[in-house]
């Protein structure tokens, strides 16, 4: 199994510590921040696996802070963690509730999945040449 770098995005340092033990105890290396400009900062520098938006921020801030990722060019997964799943973010790769085992869960879910479409890609690529 390959490892998993988390970029995890709060705005609230309690539970977005409470993120970051339960990521750390389910196998995933994560770098948090509490700061959008440091995120961005981070995530232009790093090779995150996977980018978490906190309940903490505001859905506004969600939104903008995919679309300056995806203007990277970039289709690292991105993952709203809230407290509601009414809350849908139609920007987001998905929309994950707070409860540990279904975050943990869709989060391991969106991994492989993520896995096995860069592993379908190489093959395609390799067998292109």
């Amino acid at each position: 199994m390959s490892i998993t770098l988390v970029l995890a995005i709060g705005l609230d340092s309690s539970p977005h510590s409470t993120h970051g033990t339960l990521l750390r105890s389910a196998g995933f290396i994560e770098k948090s921040t509490n700061s959008i400009r440091e995120a961005l900062a981070d995530f232009r520098t790093g090779d995150f696996d996977l980018v978490l938006l906190g309940p903490s921020i505001s859905h506004e801030q969600k939104e903008s802070l995919a679309a300056q990722i995806r203007a990277l060019g970039s289709r690292t997964p991105i993952v709203c963690i809230t407290n509601s799943l009414s809350d849908h973010a139609s920007f987001a790769d998905a929309t994950l509730n707070t409860d540990t085992t279904t975050l943990l869960d869709g989060l391991r879910e969106l991994v492989a999945k993520t896995v096995r479409v860069r592993s379908t890609r190489s093959i395609a690529f390799s067998n292109a040449y």
